[in-house]
């Protein structure tokens, strides 16, 4: 259900933009962001029940809490970096919105390196205690 509510969104700001694009052209971009912005605070409502469950399991296994709040911070980097590119894109800088991505692609390899730090130690123990 949530699928069709955001689609319809997605849907009614494009037609916005569309008629605005022949009538007041220096709106479209505000009516694209504003729909956008619409559209994660429905997606974020969502998030918010796969976090709970989420911390109740690491909870509940014992994974330690540094590695998914590390997950977490990977998860939205490349969420950002992806909705602002598309949005610097749909305004026609695509040359910024590709060095963007380039940035964002370096920032969450080094957000990645204590994960992986972390599954070295984790299987240098499972070799050591073998």
């Amino acid at each position: 259900m949530l699928i069709l509510k955001l689609c319809s969104i997605a849907v009614i700001t494009a037609v916005c933009a569309f008629i605005l694009k022949n009538h007041k052209s220096e709106l479209v971009p505000l009516c694209l962001t504003a729909g956008g912005i619409i559209i994660f605070l429905y997606a974020f409502d969502y998030l918010a029940e796969s976090v709970a469950f989420i911390k109740a399991f690491t909870e509940d296994t014992g994974i330690d809490n540094s590695i998914i709040r590390t997950v977490f911070k990977i998860i939205g980097i490349g969420f950002m970096v992806e909705l602002t590119a598309s949005s610097v894109k749909e305004l026609g800088f695509g040359g910024v919105a590709d060095k963007l991505i380039l940035c964002g692609k370096i920032i969450l390899f080094v957000t990645a390196v204590p994960i992986l730090s972390g599954t070295y130690k984790i299987i240098v123990a499972l070799i050591n205690a073998a």
